[in-house]
């Protein structure tokens, strides 16, 4: 069962302290981190919480729209976030804001994000898949992972404020093996466990949290490489979104991930939210570092 109310711990993670009034040339907000297993801030959450801090600067008919972020350095989650929002410009229909995240006086998080007031124009998407199991026929991460009795295992399984449920077996312990079809894509459902208030600002922020989520898989799917692979090292390196349409985080959404090409210690992938009934919400792409052992005896230098 679970711990203890996600959703609740996710809009406490994105109702950051602050004061619009109170800045230099910066906006300045502060944003904490859930206790986790291995101390290190989720990415996701750095994301989700910068959004709110520029929206807070700007004004409420201007929902976000683009995104583009680079991870600087590892955060640590026994400290607070510091936000600190630089208003580059406020046009007719458009705002631009710089975001920076703190920690010790030092960016973890470089973010340059884009708002714009609703307007009509030309209209069409990508299709979204089709012939998929639907989410209600999909086992949840605690099915999967709740057996565990390891710190990471239960967090991911009862702790985490989304409800991810993979069209294709998960990679937590095994990959597709030698012989079998590794192709470089990854697909999951996901939404909140609870509802959320009626905020558009609030769920484009819970949605770049949830975007950090299994985007890199396209990449070790495509080489048959679970996470539990000794001695690999995975961190994302940088992140771009794009809100294409409104949308709900506590409904479920379709995540459809690919990844064009891995190259030099670094995986490209590229990803697509729809809603059930096939709107296309949202893309994201990120580059990540994957490194694997580089031992010819080690088990992983079959997959590369």
């Amino acid at each position: 069962m679970r711990e203890f109310d996600t959703t609740a711990a996710l809009l406490d993670l994105l109702d950051l302290d602050g004061d619009p009034e109170a800045r230099t040339d910066e906006d300045i907000f502060t944003g904490h981190s859930p206790e986790q297993p291995r101390q290190r801030v989720f990415g996701g959450q750095v994301l989700g919480q910068a959004v709110v801090a520029a929206h807070r600067t700007v004004d409420a008919g201007r929902p976000i729209h683009s995104m583009h972020g680079y991870f600087l350095r590892p955060g640590d989650a026994r400290k607070p976030i510091t936000f600190g929002v630089q208003r580059l410009r406020d046009g007719r229909s458009f705002s631009a804001r710089r975001v920076h995240a703190y920690q010790d006086g030092q960016p973890i998080l470089s973010m340059i994000a884009s708002f714009q007031e609703p307007a009509e124009g030309l209209e069409h998407q990508a299709a979204m898949p089709q012939g998929l199991p639907q989410p209600e026929d999909l086992p949840t991460t605690a099915d999967l992972l709740g057996k565990f009795d390891h710190p990471v295992a239960r967090e991911w399984a009862y702790n985490r404020p989304f409800d991810i449920r993979y069209i294709d077996a998960p990679l937590y312990l095994e990959a597709p093996k030698a012989g079998q079809e590794r192709k470089p894509t990854n697909a999951v459902w996901m939404k909140t466990f609870g509802p959320m208030p009626d905020d558009e600002s609030l769920h484009r922020a819970a949605l770049a949290y949830g975007s950090d989520y299994t985007l890199l898989e396209s990449v070790l799917r495509r080489h048959g490489l679970p996470w539990v692979t000794p001695g690999m090292s995975v961190a994302s390196l940088d992140h771009a979104m794009w809100w294409h349409r409104p949308v709900r985080v506590d409904e479920w959404l379709l995540y459809v991930q690919e990844s064009p090409s891995a190259s030099g210690a670094r995986g490209l992938c590229e990803g697509r939210f729809y809603t059930r009934d096939g709107r296309l919400v949202a893309t994201v792409a990120q580059e990540g570092m994957v490194r694997v052992p580089t031992d010819p005896t080690s088990a992983t230098m079959g997959g590369i």
